[in-house]
């Protein structure tokens, strides 16, 4: 198994100037960065349980076997989830089957739609589009109450016993939930329906590892061993406490200095491979809501937190990398970059003629996504913006699994440099109440009554 690599020659002071990290600052961290990963891992055993995911072997051959019981008998895999639930399985899909996948699948491999919204014209669509008999619901919620998972979970439970009978019906479903509490776990015993785990100690964002990414990717025939091995091998790499031979502390002590030294507020994900950019999205929420809060574990105020940006190589080239280069100082960038693509596509040497298209004749695809690739970073450079890059060797099974993990460890010991409560999200649970007591949901009949008496008023449309 051939490792990621991480090279941070672009955010090196001695190669952009001012805007980029020296050695001493690096060096000043290192008993920081040591400290940082021993917190962390003393509580691997208990509540970061996500940390041995990659090691689950019974998990990772019951989800094996569910996936070869079912073989075949699906055209579709429909997750039911939102957030960590939705955007690691979805991810996992694009980097690992290809764009087209769901157009033309590979025979007996069904598609994977992720259903991560209530919008109702994108549910409605999806009912008017496909026979719910040609499809395998995965219902995600570790609690069994986030309103928008179990709203589908109605409507097409509703619809499959509609179609197929109350008994029919329950080869459609598979649950994926709390082991013991929760609101599906009791419908999954009273029901019958095929069920897996998520984990104690595994918040949404990171589960990807777990049932929560395991099972959709073993589904759509995704090597979900080679996906453990290789996040294992990132986590023995990442045991060491010396900053410079720990990708994970290295990442975690730059994305720390560029933001606290050097004011950098935006951490851009730019990834250079088609198949990789829906990591970048993963990327986002693992970050945001780890690292977005308002209180350092103290208790003070501190309004903590990078803004994740993503972007795709080479299209936003022609979107945003004028504002990457010309605008504020107030971004750093991580490149995705694939050392040996999959496939390459040769350039005609048509029109040789013409000095706009001659240039181009008897290169690759491939040799100019690497020159506008190689071209961002260098003009980023010249423009004193640091970045650095993650390498993939290719894009396989066991470099995604590398890079899931490095990131998932990343975000937690950013954690401990911030000072801030990693695994927690207060901030979202407001949106939750509230959306909860509009609803009419049983218990949050105060807070409905505090959102009717304080509503501000309707403003008059501007026509």
């Amino acid at each position: 198994m051939e490792p990621i690599a991480l090279d941070i020659t672009y955010a090196h002071a001695d190669v952009i100037g001012e805007h980029g990290v020296s050695d001493s600052e690096l060096d000043a961290l290192a008993e920081r960065g040591a400290q940082a990963l021993e917190a962390v891992e003393g509580r691997r055993a208990t509540d970061l349980r996500w940390m041995d995911l990659p090691y689950q072997e019974e998990v990772l051959r019951s989800v094996q076997a569910y996936a070869a019981r079912v073989a075949g008998r699906f055209e579709n895999v429909v997750v039911l989830g939102i957030g960590g639930s939705a955007l690691g399985p979805r991810a996992l899909h694009a980097a690992l089957n290809g764009p087209y996948h769901d157009l033309a699948p590979p025979e007996g491999v069904p598609r994977l739609f992720v259903l991560d919204n209530v919008d109702p014209e994108l549910i409605d669509a999806f009912l008017q589009t496909f026979d719910p008999a040609t499809c395998l619901f995965n219902v995600i919620s570790k609690s069994g109450s986030t309103a928008e998972t179990m709203s589908q979970f109605l409507i097409l439970r509703r619809r499959l016993i509609e179609a197929l009978g109350r008994e029919k019906h329950r080869e459609h479903l598979v649950i994926t939930t709390d082991a013991r509490a929760g609101t599906l776990r009791p419908i999954v015993q009273e029901e019958g329906y095929d069920s897996f785990v998520v984990p104690d100690g595994v918040g949404g964002r990171f589960s990807v590892l777990s049932p929560v990414g395991l099972l959709s990717a073993a589904l759509v025939g995704i090597d979900t061993p080679a996906l453990c091995a290789g996040a294992a091998r990132m986590d023995e790499r990442c045991r060491t406490p010396k900053l410079r031979d720990n990708p994970a502390l290295m990442y975690a002590a730059l994305q720390w200095l560029m933001q606290s030294k050097g004011g950098k507020n935006i951490a851009v994900t730019f990834s250079y491979s088609q198949r990789l950019a829906l990591l970048g999205d993963w990327y986002a929420q693992l970050l945001a809501e780890s690292i977005g809060k308002k209180h350092a574990r103290d208790g003070s105020i501190v309004h903590a937190g990078p803004t994740p940006v993503r972007a795709v190589g080479v299209t936003d080239q022609h979107s945003q990398v004028q504002l990457y280069t010309e605008g504020p100082f107030d971004k750093w960038f991580t490149f995705l970059s694939v050392a040996t693509p999959a496939a390459d596509v040769v350039i005609p040497s048509d029109f040789a003629d013409r000095d706009a298209l001659a240039y181009l004749g008897g290169h690759t695809l491939g040799e100019l996504f690497a020159a506008e690739r190689d071209g961002t970073r260098i003009a980023l450079c010249d423009a004193g913006r640091p970045s650095v890059t993650i390498e993939f060797p290719r894009v396989e099974a066991s470099s995604v699994g590398q890079y899931l993990y490095l990131m998932e460890l990343s975000v937690a010991l950013m954690g401990e440099f911030y000072g801030v409560d990693a695994f927690d999200q207060p901030g979202v649970e407001g949106g939750k109440v509230a959306a909860y007591a509009l609803m009419g949901r049983k218990g949050y009949e105060e807070r409905r009554a505090e959102l009717e008496a304080g509503a501000p008023p309707r403003k008059p449309r501007i026509r």
